[in-house]
């Protein structure tokens, strides 16, 4: 038998033998005593461990009774505190809740008082502002009615003399353009006079600009051209201001106003021709052209 069955059968076997053959189980005992404590021993041993866990249990238990009892002591004493705190607090409160009562019953009262001081103030300042209001209206009904009377004499009195005063100008302007017509009166002046009244009624500047046609465009050579310009909010006005036109004068204004937008390449918004002496025939022809045509400057329609 190898060694491997042996040791299986001893193992399978041996608990067979101790309980059956005494002297075999002793044999065995003492073979191993000096690896094993006995029953005797093992038992002093236990009961020696099992007493020092008795009295480490008492002695904890000791402890956390004395523990509980200082636990107690504090809990108590803290209750104790709390209880004393609570009464304070309610002893606070009570007197917060009565003062509290006492202030209300003074701000109601000063409430009372305001109100009342009010109401009364608000009925002298309503009957003030009632007499006042009476006193302003009728002070107001007789400025007004002075007024009134005034304005309609100043109205009348500025009627009288602005319809005095331009008939008198158009008069002036119409006598101006008969000098210039017969070389009694310079050109530039009539232009000039009748640039200074569109400046002073529509608030705008009239400028005078002189272009070069060097190709013959606008008079079939080269020459110099002369337009009168006014510019107001983006607009663009080409006028002509001459103390008289003809036909050919009105022909000559629309080439010279295409010449310059052409040249500047913006199209003009308005043709516009001042003259108090028109030629009847170059008003046709300004309808035909699309150019407006006026007799006098305060003629003109709102620029």
């Amino acid at each position: 038998m190898n060694p491997e069955d042996l040791k299986d059968t001893i193992k399978r076997e041996l608990p067979n033998w101790l309980r059956e053959d005494p002297a075999f189980r002793a044999y065995l005992m003492e073979l191993t005593r000096g690896e094993f404590a006995d029953r005797r021993e093992t038992s002093d041993r236990f009961y020696d461990i099992l007493g020092e866990l008795r009295r480490d249990r008492e002695r904890q238990e000791q402890k956390w009774a004395e523990n509980n009892r200082k636990w107690d002591q504090n809990l108590s004493e803290l209750r104790r505190d709390r209880e004393r705190q609570d009464e304070k607090w309610a002893e606070q409160n009570r007197k917060w809740e009565e003062n509290q009562a006492t202030l209300a019953a003074m701000r109601k009262e000063d409430a009372r008082k305001w109100e009342q001081n009010r109401l009364e103030r608000e009925r002298k300042d309503a009957e003030d502002a009632r007499k006042w209001e009476q006193n302003r209206l009728e002070r107001e009904r007789k400025d007004a009615e002075d007024a009134r009377k005034w304005d309609d004499n100043q109205a009348e009195l500025k009627r009288l003399h602005e319809q005095f005063m331009e008939q008198a100008r158009k008069h002036d302007r119409g006598i101006g353009a008969l000098g210039s017509r017969w070389g009694l009166q310079s050109e530039q002046a009539f232009r000039d006079a009748l640039a200074a009244i569109l400046e002073q009624s529509f608030d705008v500047q009239v400028v005078n600009v002189t272009e070069y046609d060097d190709t013959g465009e606008v008079f079939g050579r080269p020459d110099q051209i002369e337009l009168d310009l006014i510019i107001k909010n983006g607009l663009l006005l080409i006028c002509e201001l001459k103390s008289s036109i003809d036909k050919a004068g009105m022909y000559s204004f629309e080439r010279k106003a295409r010449f310059y937008e052409r040249h500047h390449q913006r199209r003009a918004d308005r043709l516009i021709v001042i003259s108090p002496m028109i030629d009847a025939r170059a008003r046709k022809v300004a309808e035909r052209l699309g150019i407006e045509t006026y007799g006098d400057s305060t003629e003109v329609e709102s620029i």
